[in-house]
Protein backbone atom coordinates (compact mmCIF):
# COMPACT_ATOMS: atom_id res chain seq x y z
CA UNK A 1 0.00 0.00 0.00
CA UNK A 2 1.31 3.23 -0.91
CA UNK A 3 2.64 5.56 1.87
CA UNK A 4 1.47 8.77 0.26
CA UNK A 5 -1.78 9.74 -2.41
CA UNK A 6 -0.55 10.43 -6.13
CA UNK A 7 -1.48 13.96 -6.87
CA UNK A 8 -3.53 14.90 -9.56
CA UNK A 9 -2.86 18.12 -11.34
CA UNK A 10 -5.14 20.44 -9.45
CA UNK A 11 -3.76 18.75 -5.73
CA UNK A 12 -0.08 19.14 -6.09
CA UNK A 13 1.76 21.47 -4.25
CA UNK A 14 1.47 24.82 -6.53
CA UNK A 15 5.67 24.70 -7.23
CA UNK A 16 4.90 21.05 -8.75
CA UNK A 17 1.94 21.23 -10.87
CA UNK A 18 4.12 22.78 -13.91
CA UNK A 19 6.30 20.03 -14.14
CA UNK A 20 3.66 17.60 -13.30
CA UNK A 21 1.23 18.74 -15.93
CA UNK A 22 4.07 18.59 -18.62
CA UNK A 23 4.75 14.65 -17.64
CA UNK A 24 0.78 14.35 -18.20
CA UNK A 25 0.78 14.99 -21.11
CA UNK A 26 4.08 13.43 -22.24
CA UNK A 27 2.98 10.08 -20.65
CA UNK A 28 -0.78 11.01 -21.34
CA UNK A 29 -1.58 10.69 -17.36
CA UNK A 30 -0.15 11.26 -14.24
CA UNK A 31 1.56 8.03 -13.51
CA UNK A 32 1.47 7.32 -10.21
CA UNK A 33 5.51 7.71 -9.73
CA UNK A 34 5.28 11.47 -11.01
CA UNK A 35 2.15 11.85 -8.76
CA UNK A 36 3.72 10.98 -5.52
CA UNK A 37 7.18 12.73 -6.65
CA UNK A 38 4.78 15.91 -6.54
CA UNK A 39 4.52 16.03 -2.97
CA UNK A 40 7.96 17.73 -2.59
CA UNK A 41 9.27 20.08 -5.74
CA UNK A 42 12.29 19.28 -4.92
CA UNK A 43 11.76 15.73 -5.79
CA UNK A 44 9.86 16.37 -8.47
CA UNK A 45 11.89 18.78 -10.29
CA UNK A 46 14.96 17.22 -9.80
CA UNK A 47 14.08 13.87 -11.62
CA UNK A 48 12.64 16.06 -14.44
CA UNK A 49 15.78 18.54 -14.29
CA UNK A 50 18.08 15.37 -14.39
CA UNK A 51 16.15 13.55 -17.39
CA UNK A 52 15.84 17.25 -19.23
CA UNK A 53 19.98 17.04 -19.20
CA UNK A 54 20.08 13.64 -20.23
CA UNK A 55 17.78 14.02 -23.10
CA UNK A 56 19.33 17.16 -24.24
CA UNK A 57 23.56 16.19 -23.63
CA UNK A 58 23.40 12.29 -23.77
CA UNK A 59 25.32 10.13 -26.37
CA UNK A 60 23.27 7.23 -25.82
CA UNK A 61 20.04 6.42 -28.00
CA UNK A 62 17.12 5.22 -26.60
CA UNK A 63 17.52 1.58 -26.81
CA UNK A 64 20.68 1.51 -24.45
CA UNK A 65 19.09 4.01 -22.06
CA UNK A 66 16.48 1.68 -21.68
CA UNK A 67 18.40 -0.84 -21.05
CA UNK A 68 20.58 0.88 -18.74
CA UNK A 69 17.35 1.03 -16.87
CA UNK A 70 16.22 -2.21 -17.21
CA UNK A 71 19.29 -3.54 -15.64
CA UNK A 72 19.38 -1.15 -12.84
CA UNK A 73 15.71 -2.02 -11.85
CA UNK A 74 16.41 -5.34 -11.68
CA UNK A 75 19.34 -4.97 -9.95
CA UNK A 76 17.32 -3.02 -7.22
CA UNK A 77 14.72 -5.13 -7.33
CA UNK A 78 11.88 -2.37 -8.15
CA UNK A 79 9.05 -3.62 -10.13
CA UNK A 80 7.64 -0.58 -10.85
CA UNK A 81 10.74 0.86 -12.75
CA UNK A 82 11.20 -2.65 -14.54
CA UNK A 83 7.87 -2.81 -15.35
CA UNK A 84 7.67 1.27 -17.00
CA UNK A 85 11.06 0.58 -18.53
CA UNK A 86 9.70 -2.94 -20.20
CA UNK A 87 7.37 -0.14 -21.89
CA UNK A 88 9.82 2.15 -23.21
CA UNK A 89 12.11 -0.39 -24.22
CA UNK A 90 9.60 -1.89 -26.42
CA UNK A 91 9.25 1.51 -28.00
CA UNK A 92 12.89 2.00 -28.13
CA UNK A 93 13.24 -1.44 -29.69
CA UNK A 94 13.89 -3.89 -28.01
CA UNK A 95 12.13 -6.62 -28.14
CA UNK A 96 10.39 -8.80 -24.93
CA UNK A 97 13.16 -11.33 -25.27
CA UNK A 98 16.25 -8.94 -25.17
CA UNK A 99 14.38 -7.40 -22.18
CA UNK A 100 13.65 -9.86 -20.07
CA UNK A 101 17.68 -11.18 -21.26
CA UNK A 102 18.90 -7.82 -20.01
CA UNK A 103 17.05 -7.91 -16.49
CA UNK A 104 18.64 -11.45 -16.25
CA UNK A 105 21.92 -9.90 -16.67
CA UNK A 106 22.23 -11.76 -20.33
CA UNK A 107 22.59 -9.54 -22.94
CA UNK A 108 24.78 -11.63 -25.11
CA UNK A 109 22.69 -11.20 -28.04
CA UNK A 110 24.66 -7.37 -27.98
CA UNK A 111 28.35 -7.92 -26.64
CA UNK A 112 29.05 -4.33 -26.53
CA UNK A 113 25.72 -3.32 -25.15
CA UNK A 114 26.22 -6.38 -22.42
CA UNK A 115 29.52 -4.98 -21.19
CA UNK A 116 27.90 -1.50 -20.53
CA UNK A 117 25.04 -3.04 -18.48
CA UNK A 118 27.31 -5.31 -16.64
CA UNK A 119 29.39 -1.86 -15.26
CA UNK A 120 26.11 -0.46 -14.77
CA UNK A 121 25.15 -3.50 -12.70
CA UNK A 122 28.22 -3.17 -10.54
CA UNK A 123 28.07 0.51 -10.26
CA UNK A 124 24.78 -0.15 -8.85
CA UNK A 125 25.25 -3.62 -6.61
CA UNK A 126 28.23 -1.79 -5.28
CA UNK A 127 27.71 1.50 -4.76
CA UNK A 128 29.37 3.26 -7.34
CA UNK A 129 32.92 1.44 -6.93
CA UNK A 130 33.32 -0.39 -10.09
CA UNK A 131 36.17 -2.86 -10.98
CA UNK A 132 38.64 -2.32 -13.71
CA UNK A 133 38.17 -4.85 -15.20
CA UNK A 134 34.33 -4.02 -15.93
CA UNK A 135 35.13 -0.83 -16.80
CA UNK A 136 38.37 -2.18 -19.63
CA UNK A 137 35.71 -5.06 -21.02
CA UNK A 138 33.62 -2.15 -21.84
CA UNK A 139 36.54 0.42 -23.25
CA UNK A 140 37.29 -2.96 -25.49
CA UNK A 141 33.64 -3.49 -26.59
CA UNK A 142 33.72 0.14 -28.01
CA UNK A 143 32.10 2.04 -25.43
CA UNK A 144 34.01 5.90 -24.74
CA UNK A 145 35.24 6.82 -22.02
CA UNK A 146 32.83 9.75 -21.99
CA UNK A 147 29.99 7.39 -22.67
CA UNK A 148 30.91 5.50 -19.58
CA UNK A 149 31.32 8.66 -17.62
CA UNK A 150 27.71 9.45 -18.91
CA UNK A 151 26.57 6.09 -17.36
CA UNK A 152 26.75 7.37 -14.06
CA UNK A 153 24.19 10.22 -14.88
CA UNK A 154 21.76 7.15 -16.23
CA UNK A 155 22.20 5.46 -12.93
CA UNK A 156 21.94 8.14 -10.93
CA UNK A 157 18.49 8.62 -12.65
CA UNK A 158 17.43 5.14 -12.45
CA UNK A 159 18.69 4.55 -8.69
CA UNK A 160 16.62 8.22 -7.79
CA UNK A 161 13.34 6.28 -9.08
CA UNK A 162 14.03 2.84 -8.07
CA UNK A 163 14.70 3.68 -4.78
CA UNK A 164 11.28 6.95 -4.30
CA UNK A 165 9.32 3.66 -5.09
CA UNK A 166 10.47 1.37 -2.63
CA UNK A 167 10.37 4.72 -0.20
CA UNK A 168 6.84 5.14 -0.95
CA UNK A 169 5.83 2.02 -2.07
CA UNK A 170 4.33 3.41 -5.76
CA UNK A 171 1.52 0.72 -6.78
CA UNK A 172 2.04 0.01 -10.55
CA UNK A 173 -0.14 1.76 -12.87
CA UNK A 174 1.52 0.89 -16.18
CA UNK A 175 1.27 -2.90 -17.22
CA UNK A 176 3.46 -5.10 -15.17
CA UNK A 177 6.89 -6.61 -16.26
CA UNK A 178 6.97 -10.31 -17.19
CA UNK A 179 8.48 -12.31 -14.90
CA UNK A 180 12.01 -13.82 -14.95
Amino acid sequence: MPRIPVHTTDSAPEASRDALKQLEAKYGKVLNIHGEMAHSPTVLHSYVALQDVIREHTLLDARTREAIALAVGNQDECTYCQSAHTGGGKKAGLSDDEMIAIRRGEADFDPALDALLNLAREYTAKVGNTSDAAWQAALDAGWSEEQLTELSAHVTLNLLTNYFNHHVHTELDVPQAPEI
